[in-house]
């Protein structure tokens, strides 16, 4: 296991666009109508205590399996579902795995401010619906992001506070084998995402923890996350998660 980074300052705040019309799926919140692209945003506090936890780490590295063995060892976690524009998978349900969006209604969203963050990521974008963020930190709940590294420097600029962890694989041999056997990508698409894995793995020392993420030992790796997790809680019990 690479060895834990002492946690870092937060970024000052950065401004986002203000709102417009809507969109249709409910777990999505529109903005308030007559704002404008310049208004300030308005500061979201969440509860004293409530952690933000950004888990990132290159395509393949087992993010979802993870964030899923999370949620079993404490249900009160809330994972944020992200927006997106590319394609359901198999299996994969509108509003549970991601809000799957046009680009149109994606765009509309962003434009209004109604977005934490967004990145276009191996020719999709991807975005944070930023009151489903900031509910859920209100109502105590520590709350995970499944971002990549660009969204994730994006929202420790615009949280305060937000506690980023990197996953990373064993080996980079062992990832472009996860991500062959997993079969969800065309052979232009497996080329780009073991391409960009590489410019991924390079950021982990932005991030306030990196955690390998062993062979078939997921449990062993949510629970090193989550001893973090609690660490973290220790350390600042009264602190209070601020969102712009």
């Amino acid at each position: 296991m690479t060895e834990p980074k002492p946690l870092t300052e937060p970024m000052p705040p950065a401004e986002r666009a203000a709102p417009s019309a809507g969109l249709a799926p409910a777990a999505v919140r529109r903005a308030p109508s007559g704002a404008t692209a310049s208004a300030q945003p308005e500061l979201l506090l969440g509860a004293p205590g409530a952690q933000l936890v950004i888990i990132s780490g290159p395509s393949g590295v087992g993010k979802d399996t993870i964030i899923t063995a999370l949620q079993e060892r404490d249900p009160d976690y809330h994972y944020v579902v992200t927006c997106t524009t590319r394609a359901p998978r198999p299996g994969e349900v509108q509003d549970v795995s991601y809000h799957f969006l046009t680009t149109e209604e994606f765009a509309g969203l962003r434009d209004a401010g109604e977005l934490l963050e967004s990145a276009e990521v191996h020719g999709n974008w991807y975005g944070t619906p930023r009151h489903e963020v900031a509910d859920a930190l209100a109502k105590g709940h520590d709350v995970i992001l499944k971002i990549d590294v660009q969204g994730a420097s994006a929202v420790k600029q615009r949280a305060s506070g937000a506690l980023l962890v990197f996953l990373v694989p064993p080996s980079m041999e062992e990832l472009f084998q996860r991500l062959r056997t997993r079969a969800t990508e065309t052979a232009d698409q497996l080329e780009i995402r073991q391409r960009n894995a590489a410019i991924e793995l390079a950021r982990q020392g932005d991030y306030d923890r990196v955690v390998v993420n062993e062979t078939d030992q997921q449990a062993r790796t949510a629970a090193e996350i989550e001893a973090i997790i609690t660490q973290e809680k220790r350390r600042s019990s009264d602190r209070r998660v601020r969102i712009t």
